[in-house]
C-alpha cells in the first residue's frame, strides 16, 4: 500500500525497532501533530537485527548514560502496559531479572568492574562485586579455577520478550497514525545543508522536513545518500539454544565468561552465543553460518566453565547481525553538526533493543521540542564519530 501523501514532518527510514519506537514515542510528544512516515524494505523483518536478538538488557556499564539508558529500558518493560495508555489489547511484559554474571580472570580486569560497580551503584543499579568464593557459594556450578571475581545484579536485569515489545510499538504508532510503507528509500534529496526529501524505489518522490536513519546495519548506506558518513559495518553474532542432560538447579545468570563466550537460562533451554573468532564485515545478506564454531569454540568453553554442561544437545541455532560501530561499539544518536535535518540512531554494536525505549525517546523529544527532556543523549552525538573521539565504554560484550 503506497503512502498517503507526498510530503511528512518526518521520514524514518527502517521499521525495525528504532524506527518504530522513534515512531511510536512522537505520537507520545505534547504538541507535535506532524506527519510521520516509517519506510521498511523488508515488512517481515527477516533479517532486522530485531529478529535475531537475544533481547537482553544489563545495567552493567561503566558509563554512566549507558546505565540511566538501561535503567529506563528496564522500567518501561515492568510498565508497558502503562506506557502503552493501559491498552486492554497490549499483554504485559515480564523482565526476567536472573541478572548478569560478568566475570574476570585478571587482577586489572577484577579491577574494571569494582570501577563500574561504584558507578552502577551511584545510580542505584544493585551490581555487587562477588570473589570467586562468593560465586561458588550462590552458584556452585562453575568452574571458577581461573576467575578472580565478577559483577553481579540481580535487580532489573536479565531478559524479556523483545519481540512483543517490537510489536506494539508498530502496532501502537500505526493506531495512533503513523504510516507505514513497504518500500525503500533509495536517494535522499539535499539542497546545502537541509535534507528535503527521499526517492523511494517506487519511484515516489517525499518531501520532509526530518529524516531519522533507523537503517540497522544498512545505515552506513542510507548517510552516504545524503552525502555523510558513519562507521557502521555488519558482523555476524551466533545464538545457540540447548538441552543439557543435567539441568542445573537454579536459574543460569547470563554468564559472559573471559572468553567471549556467553550463555544464561532460556526457559527449559539454555541460550549461548558470541562472536566467532575471526570477526570482519560481512555483506548484508551474509547470514552463512560456521558450523564448526559449535563443537571448535563454544560447546568447550561451555562445559569447561559448567562441568555439567558437558552433555548437552544442540537444539536450534541462527546468526544474525550487529550494526557494528567500528570506532567504539556505542550508539549514534542525534543530528549532523552540518546538516541538522538528517538525526542518527546507529550503530549499536548489540545493546540496541535494550536501549531502544529510551533512545526512541529521546530522538523523539529532540525531533518535537529540538532538545532532550528526559536523558541527555549529547554524548552519544555524531560530533564524536566526526573528530574520531571515541565514547569511552569498557563494558562493551
Amino acid at each position: 500500500m503506497a503512502q498517503q501523501h507526498k510530503s511528512y514532518d518526518v521520514v524514518i527510514v527502517g521499521g525495525a525497532i528504532y524506527g518504530s519506537s522513534v515512531a511510536w514515542w512522537l505520537t507520545q510528544m505534547a504538541g507535535f501533530d506532524g506527519r510521520v512516515l516509517v519506510v521498511e524494505k523488508d515488512p517481515t523483518y527477516e533479517f532486522a537485527g530485531t529478529s535475531h536478538t537475544n533481547s537482553c538488557i544489563r545495567q552493567q556499564f561503566s558509563n554512566k548514560i549507558n546505565v540511566s539508558v538501561s535503567q529506563f529500558g528496564a522500567e518501561f518493560i515492568k510498565n508497558f502496559q502503562s506506557f502503552m495508555g493501559n491498552d486492554p489489547e497490549v499483554p504485559p511484559l515480564t523482565l526476567q531479572s536472573y541478572g548478569y554474571m560478568y566475570m574476570a580472570d585478571t587482577p586489572e580486569f577484577a579491577e574494571t568492574l569494582r570501577e563500574s560497580q561504584e558507578v552502577q551503584a551511584e545510580l542505584g543499579a544493585g551490581t555487587k562485586f562477588m570473589t570467586a568464593k562468593d560465586i561458588a557459594a550462590d552458584y556452585p556450578f562453575y568452574m571458577l579455577d581461573d576467575i578472580i571475581g565478577a559483577n553481579h545484579n540481580l535487580k532489573d536485569e536479565g531478559y524479556f520478550d523483545g519481540g512483543t515489545m517490537f510489536d506494539w510499538f508498530k502496532r501502537m504508532a500505526r493506531k495512533n497514525g503513523a504510516e507505514y510503507v513497504a518500500d525503500e528509500v533509495i536517494a535522499i534529496a539535499r539542497s546545502g545543508n537541509q535534507i528535503t526529501g527521499v526517492t523511494l524505489r517506487s519511484g515516489d518522490d517525499i518531501t520532509c522536513g526530518t529524516v531519522v536513519n533507523a537503517s540497522g546495519t544498512r545505515g552506513a548506506l542510507t548517510a552516504q545518500m545524503a552525502g555523510l558518513d558513519i562507521p557502521i559495518e555488519p558482523r555476524k553474532r551466533y545464538t545457540y539454544i540447548f538441552d543439557a542432560a543435567h539441568p542445573l538447579d537454579r536459574d543460569l545468570p547470563l554468564t559472559i565468561d573471559p572468553s567471549g563466550v556467553h550463555m544464561r537460562t532460556d526457559g527449559r533451554y539454555y541460550l549461548a552465543g558470541g562472536p566467532p573468532d575471526e570477526d570482519p564485515a560481512v555483506g548484508l545478506a551474509d547470514f552463512n553460518a560456521d558450523h564448526g564454531l559449535w563443537e571448535n569454540k563454544f560447546w568447550p568453553v561451555i562445559a569447561t566453565r559448567i562441568p555439567q554442561f558437558e552433555k548437552i544437545k544442540l537444539i536450534n541455532m541462527w546468526v544474525g547481525h550487529y550494526d557494528y560501530n567500528t570506532l567504539d561499539q556505542n550508539a549514534i544518536v542525534g543530528p549532523h553538526p552540518e546538516v541538522s535535518n538528517f538525526m542518527f540512531l546507529n550503530g549499536f554494536s548489540g545493546h540496541g533493543l535494550q536501549q531502544s525505549p529510551a533512545l526512541g525517546r529521546g530522538m523523539a523529544e529532540r525531533i518535537a521540542y529540538g532538545e532532550y527532556r528526559s536523558l541527555d543523549l549529547t554524548p552519544f552525538y555524531v560530533d564524536r564519530v566526526l573528530r574520531g573521539e571515541k565514547f569511552l565504554e569498557k563494558a562493551v560484550i
